[in-house]
This record gives structure tokens, sequence and C-alpha cells, in this order.
């Protein structure tokens, strides 16, 4: 991961339009592509950002930029679409890279684990004619939550959350843009399940051709299956 801390602007082209004026900034650059720009406030949630597939390019800084203080010009355009970021850096305060490593993943709480399994024993939720292939499906950035296949026998992936947010339809996001790459599985569609969901995540999520369904965990707990359960 590369982080950059710099006194930036930035413009954000293509489904929807939006500037961020000059500010200091910290810059994400993730090893699957994703550039962040966040402030230090707001929480996680970055102010802008372009999540993969896409391409960052340092383009050159042209007279009336470097008469405004641009130093340089970085334009990420997405692979598939014709959403583009463009950031101008002013002042470059610090810019270091790390290298993470594989991260094991999410660990799921109490809740979020048993709705995980209800929903595997219930699967039918996700439509007449689902069955499951298995929960925790591996891919090369974490288990997927559950991969099933529906009625046509294509494959589905479920991304399972307490409560539906933002980072969530990107998490799901990114396990579709793997399993899309495997022949045996493509193509994948997505499902986002929660108890509750956000409206942005909602739209989010439907923009990018997502599902989403709302869980009644008492409900489910109700139709729970305790035969085969020893306690």
């Amino acid at each position: 991961m590369r982080v950059v801390i710099a006194r930036c602007a930035a413009r954000y082209t293509g489904r929807l339009s939006a500037h961020l004026p000059l500010a200091t900034r910290a810059i994400m650059v993730k090893a699957d592509g994703s550039v962040l720009l966040h402030s230090d406030g707001g929480s996680y949630k970055p102010l802008n950002w372009m999540s993969p597939p896409c391409t960052m390019r340092v383009v050159a800084v042209s007279e009336e930029a470097a008469a405004r203080g641009v130093a340089e010009v970085w334009v990420v355009q997405h692979d598939k679409t014709d959403d583009r970021l463009e950031i101008e850096l002013h002042d470059v305060l610090a810019d270091t890279e790390h290298e993470l490593g594989v991260d094991p993943g999410l660990i799921k709480d109490g809740v979020e684990a048993h709705l995980q399994e209800l929903l595997a024993e219930q699967i039918a939720l996700l439509g007449d004619g689902h069955t499951l292939v298995r929960r925790e499906y591996m891919t090369a950035i974490g288990p997927v939550d559950i991969l099933a296949r529906d009625r046509s026998g294509a494959a589905v992936a479920v991304e399972i959350k307490r409560r539906g947010e933002i980072d969530g339809v990107e998490q799901l996001t990114r396990y579709l843009e793997l399993l899309n790459r495997d022949p045996l599985l493509a193509p994948v569609t997505g499902v986002f399940a929660a108890q509750e969901i956000k409206p942005q995540a909602r739209v989010l999520a439907e923009d990018r051709g997502i599902r989403c369904l709302v869980l009644d965990y008492e409900s489910m707990r109700g139709n729970e299956d305790l035969s085969s359960r020893l306690f």
C-alpha cells in the first residue's frame, strides 16, 4: 500500500461529478488498484475514491495548472466505465509504501456468523431453486460468506452483514471481480444481504448489478432446524 500525505485537489467525473477543493489529505493507493482520498475526520469513509479495475497514471502538468501551484497530476481511469478521478498534488508532505501481505479477512461477530449459518440452511430465501455450494468460499482476498447457484445453475456470491453499508458493497464488488475471472464459475452475480441496508448502500449495489436482500433475523431463527444440534 502507498500512502501519500499531500495538499491536493480532486475532481471526479462519470456517473456523477464531484469536486474536492485544495486541502491537506491522505491518499491511499492499494495493491488491488483502488485509490482513496481521506480527510482527518468522517470516520472510515473516504471523501472520494475509485474502485478497481482501474488504471492510475501520472500526466504532464499544464502551464495553467503549474501557475496554480500544481506539482503533479494523477489520473485514475476506470477500465470498464467513463468514471475518472483526477488528483492535483500541490505539496507532498509524506510518501511511503508498505507491504501489508495477505489479510486473513474480517472475523464475524456472533450475530453475523449466525446469520450466515441460518441463510445457508434456508438458502431458498435467495429465491426458488437456489442451492448451497458452500459457506466461506475462499478467494485470494478472503472468503465469500456464501456461494450458491440459482435455479439455472449460475453462481451467486452472497455477502452478509448485520448493517449493510457502502463498505460491504465494496467488499462484495471485489469478491465478484475475482470470482468472475474463474471460467468455471463465471458469470457470478452478487447478493448483498443484511438485517438493515442503508439507502446509499442500496443505490450503489443496484448500480453495480448487485441484488439486495433484507434478512429478518428473528424469523430465520424461528425457522431454524434444531434437529442436528446437540445443545
